[in-house]
């Protein structure tokens, strides 16, 4: 089988983020959150806003 280094390398990083943190899920959300709040960099929000009612006439 095809082995990608690449791939290998991001799972092991990912491993030991997560490790470092215990594979605690919360603790690694509020990280992540964290880290987004330092950036400084705009957060857009792509969900969708619920759509109003149409008046019929």
């Amino acid at each position: 089988m095809y082995r990608d280094e690449i791939v290998e390398e991001i799972h092991t990083i990912r491993e030991e983020y997560s490790s470092s943190f215990n594979h605690n899920l919360k603790a690694i959300f509020a990280d992540l959150q964290k880290q987004q709040a330092e950036s400084g960099r705009e957060v857009v929000n792509l969900s969708r806003k619920p759509q109003q009612a149409i008046a019929s006439s």
